[in-house]
């Protein structure tokens, strides 16, 4: 049985001006600008510099409406009146508003050589039958990013055979493998570290050091890797000197050979600030990066192409069908400035928040300074979504006195010291690090013994935490800190 019903319910709803604004400014500099370009392709109604007419004393982007003795409102237009219901304009048909699914995810391909056709082009320098340069070619091209090989003999002799109609042994491949580690840079072709550091210290000028180096690496390696220097020193009968002229030897390697390769595959991101602090007289001031605040304007034809038709007394089919294109672009070229100047005010009115908040520290570029600061701490203090302040946070750098920083790395969650006030952790990590920094490197300081030193300091951390702490630092624990 059907019923019919009514049913009342809210709903939030995003406008395409509300999309297109947060797309905006989750943007960084040199992003904007290609959102930029692209639009003023894309819509011929909306033009960059500023407008050079003084005719008009108003221009559609400093105005919220037309005047109506210099120009028409797009409004104006009712577009019902000229067409009929089988006449619905192929632009009503369409969303305004996407999703970053919809975005293009094609990749800029780089010219240049690549790194296994760098490997393969030194081939020809040897003298190789078919059979072997056919292996040979195979292995390079099983050479990954880091210059390693990292798949079993057996495995590329099965892949040989079913791929490449070559059937051959293993003990084949070996000696063709050794062929492929002559190749530059030192050590590209190795199956594990070991074997990659033993083919560039075979390549070095020999003396005591490397002879030394080498006989570490190949004979007691895992002690090497475990730091266990006792052992070592007991183990080849040398003097601690010795030790730490082949570590030295050791040190200077490359690990990941594959790295080293400079050719013009490899892309070089430049960061562009979009905020600049400086102290003047004592104050800080912030200006937003110029780049971040285009001069733009709506198209002058285009508002005397709305004008012309107003008042036209003829009115044909293709100049109805013009208006609805006119219409449609001078709202998107209005929305678009709406958005850009709503983008800028965001990002000044949020970092100018942060700045005052973190005031201590931009003043004196100790981060010890720095006061805890999440997310909704600025959110409420400038009325704005949390949302909202994620998306300048994460994407956006400012060129400081002390460099220039990343945003979100003024945040951080606060801890309470032993005098009850609140501190924030990148205080607790700086003195942290400060103090590994400065440990006796012979006998390193472990996690309880840090735990217990910060305790000292006035900061109660369990041993855990000091753990947590260290590894975000990208510190080793103790053992692996050992230095002779």
């Amino acid at each position: 049985m059907l019923k019919q019903f009514l049913q009342f319910k809210l709903s939030q709803k995003l406008s395409p001006q509300q999309i297109q604004l947060m797309k905006l400014i989750q943007l960084p500099t040199q992003a904007f600008e290609q959102r930029l370009k692209q639009e003023l392709e894309e819509n011929p109604a909306l033009e960059s510099g500023k407008e050079t007419s003084d005719e008009l004393d108003d221009d559609f982007d400093n105005s919220e409406d037309y005047d109506d003795n210099e120009s028409i409102n797009a409004e104006d237009i009712n577009v019902d009146e000229y067409l009929s219901d089988d006449e619905i304009p192929d632009y009503r048909m369409h969303a305004n508003n996407y999703s970053a699914d919809d975005e293009e995810k094609s990749v800029p391909f780089a010219s240049g050589t690549s790194f296994t056709q760098h490997l393969t082009n030194q081939l020809s320098t040897f003298r190789l039958n078919e059979e072997e340069e056919q292996i040979a070619e195979f292995l390079v091209g099983s050479v990954d990013e880091s210059g390693y090989i990292r798949r079993a003999l057996s495995d590329i002799t099965d892949d040989l055979a079913f791929t490449q109609n070559v059937y051959t042994e293993e003990a084949k491949i070996e000696n063709v493998l050794k062929i492929v580690h002559l190749l530059d840079p030192a050590g590209v072709g190795a199956r594990n570290l070991q074997e990659c550091l033993l083919i560039q210290l075979h390549r070095k000028t020999q003396n005591p050091n490397v002879e030394l180096a080498t006989s570490i690496l190949d004979r007691a390696f895992e002690q090497f890797t475990k730091k266990h220097y006792k052992k070592l020193l007991q183990k080849f009968d040398i003097t601690e000197v010795q030790l730490k002229d082949a570590i030295l030897e050791i040190e200077r390697l490359n690990p990941k050979p594959g790295s080293s390769y400079s050719g013009n595959t490899r892309m070089i991101e430049h960061v562009v600030p979009d905020f600049n602090i400086k102290i003047i007289d004592g104050e800080l001031n912030l200006t937003l990066n110029g780049r971040n605040a285009p001069e733009l304007h709506v198209s002058r034809e285009y508002n005397n192409m709305l004008k012309g038709y107003k008042e036209s007394k003829d009115k044909s089919k293709s100049q109805k069908d013009a208006v609805l294109f006119i219409k449609q672009k001078l709202d998107a070229a209005k929305w678009f400035i709406d958005a850009i100047k709503q983008r800028q005010q965001t990002l000044f009115v949020t970092m100018s928040s942060i700045m005052h908040y973190q005031k201590e520290y931009f003043l004196t570029g100790d981060e010890r300074k720095l006061r805890p600061m999440i997310l909704k701490d600025i959110a409420d203090e400038i009325e704005m979504d949390v949302s909202t302040i994620s998306r300048v946070a994460n994407s956006k750098y400012a060129d400081t006195p002390y460099g220039t920083k990343l945003i979100k790395e003024f945040f951080s969650e606060s801890m309470t010291n032993d005098q009850g006030e609140e501190v924030s952790t990148r205080e607790i990590k700086k003195i942290l690090e400060t103090v590994i920094k400065e440990e006796n490197k012979r006998k390193p300081l472990t996690d309880e013994k840090l735990a217990k030193i910060l305790k000292e300091k006035g900061y109660p951390i369990a041993r855990r935490t000091i753990a947590k702490y260290r590894e975000q630092l990208d510190l080793p624990v103790a053992r692996l800190r050992k230095q002779i």
